[in-house]
């Protein structure tokens, strides 16, 4: 009799897991509107199947205005979807000059098994942009670029996503200045006539910056090695594996890697293109610094530093032209190379959108208003030592509702605020509570279109991703509550 061949069964997909929490929140928003007695409005039949919808358009003003507290109503995200999109062809294009491939193969034939060292100093640079204007959508295109240069090294393309995402995520969670998630629940404070010393707020956020970062590079750089040594000891499934062998598995040769002149060139401006658009996604007006650069207003409409996805659309769809004209490729090649990059993004764009619709169904029912205002009622009167770990797992829950920083911030700062000023706590930490509750939860939210975005364009399963990471997330969660713990008992 022949044995019988067990399948091992493939982890389940984004897209289904976003589809199944949806369904569950309405469930869960139809017993929490019969338990409050109207504060909270049960989704309907329409809420629940309008919701994707709503995450690509964004909901019509009669839909917002219906909504339990329309000041917290997320737009719809089909500008972040076409900017994915166009991002698929800038790549589709690279991909063709075959300057891309090349040039990978080139960094980790120079690196000559020194290829740990990329993961460091690339989480370096990631979270300075985490921590300093929290950068968090913009990492999407790095996910394909990093699952691709990590799987040449001889690592997978888990190593790839976790450098992009507890790279920046970490400097996210010890925010210092980023406008978004400090900036905003400063701004929120002072409009309560509550005054914020911005020193301590910088201290604790490079206090929680520096150590969340430290022990995630050393998680990443363990794994790594481990699969570096033994590609058998992947976390990846089998199918995980297929999948990267199959988009960033190249042929491999022992002859020598060469660049032409022309792959050269497209490789100097393909870095270009990530360089300004990193600069020009930093509000450095805030900062009080002023870029005079004004072809940029020439090119997308809006100075650097202005920019958001409309304007990096504009900018990838520019230079994907002048690659393909510096690559030497032919106007049938650049249009379909550009046409089959943009089809690899639907699945991408998909997941986004839904995971925006779930953000909209929670505004449409109101869940995330209740439960900060019967939490913060019930924190009244309780000492610090209980106060700052409670109000961070509030943030927490809060954060898988609503997902946007700034729009957090806005939401809660002048409950939060206030009461921990009018209990004699330090509102600093309490915006680093805010901070690092939020930047943790957006290390694994399914509501997060980048995180679910990214890791669908690396080919990494967000099942695969929460079953590899979430030792590290306990450990950052501890480290997280110590020091904001510690900061509410003695400041």
């Amino acid at each position: 009799m022949a044995d019988k061949v067990k399948k091992k069964k493939d982890p389940i997909s984004s897209f289904s897991i976003l589809l199944i929490l949806l369904v569950v929140l309405a469930v869960i928003s139809w017993i929490a509107a019969a338990a409050t007695g109207g504060t909270v409005t049960g989704a309907s039949l329409s809420n629940i199947l309008t919701a994707p919808i709503y995450g690509f358009t964004g909901a019509p003003t009669d839909v917002v205005e219906g909504a339990v507290n329309p000041a917290t109503f997320p737009g719809g995200a089909l500008e972040v979807c076409f900017f994915v999109m166009i991002l698929g062809g800038f790549l589709g294009v690279m991909t063709k000059t075959g300057a891309l491939d090349n040039g990978i193969a080139a960094l980790v034939k120079k690196l000559h098994g020194n290829e740990l060292v990329l993961i460091p100093i690339l989480m370096i640079l990631f979270s300075i942009g985490g921590t300093t204007y929290g950068m968090c959508e913009e990492t999407v295109p790095f996910y394909v670029l990093l699952a691709a240069t990590m799987y040449a090294a001889g690592f997978d393309a888990m190593v790839g996503s976790a450098v992009v995402l507890l790279g920046a995520g970490c400097g996210v969670i010890g925010s210092t200045v980023n406008p978004f998630a400090v900036g905003a629940a400063v701004s929120s404070l002072v409009d309560a006539g509550i005054e914020v010393n911005q020193g301590t707020i910088i201290l604790l956020g490079a206090i929680l910056w520096i150590a969340t970062l430290a022990v995630s590079i050393i998680y990443v750089m363990k794994y790594a090695a481990k699969v570096k040594k033994d590609r058998g000891s992947t976390i990846l499934s089998l199918q995980e594996q297929e999948d990267e062998k199959k988009h960033f598995g190249k042929d491999e040769g022992e002859g020598e890697v060469v660049l032409t002149g022309r792959q050269k060139g497209a490789l100097i401006v393909f870095g270009l293109a990530f360089v300004i658009m990193v600069i020009g996604f930093i509000p450095w007006e805030d900062f009080g610094i002023t870029l005079f650069l004004g072809w940029s207003e020439v090119i997308t409409g809006l100075p650097l530093g202005q920019w958001y996805f409309v304007e990096a659309a504009c900018w990838f769809f520019v230079l994907a032209l002048i690659i393909a004209f510096v690559g030497g490729l032919s106007e049938s090649e650049t249009v379909k190379a550009f046409i089959d990059g943009c089809a690899d993004m639907m699945s991408v764009v998909m997941i986004i959108a839904l995971a925006r619709g779930i953000s909209i169904l929670m505004a449409e029912t109101g869940m995330s208003d209740w439960i900060l205002l019967n939490a913060s009622n019930a924190l009244e009167g309780v000492s610090a030592f209980i106060f700052a770990p409670a109000s961070w797992f509030l943030y927490v829950v809060l954060s898988f509702l609503v997902p946007s920083s700034s729009g957090m911030a806005t939401v809660s700062m002048p409950i939060m605020g206030p009461l921990a000023a009018n209990l004699g706590f330090s509102v600093e930490t309490m915006v680093m509570i805010f901070s690092s509750a939020n930047g943790l939860v957006n290390l694994f939210t399914p509501t997060c279109g980048a995180i679910m975005g990214g890791l669908a364009v690396a080919h990494v399963q967000y099942g695969t991703w929460l079953k590899w990471v979430w030792k590290l997330l306990v450990v950052l969660a501890v480290i997280c509550l110590v020091v904001v713990t510690a900061a509410m008992m003695i400041l």
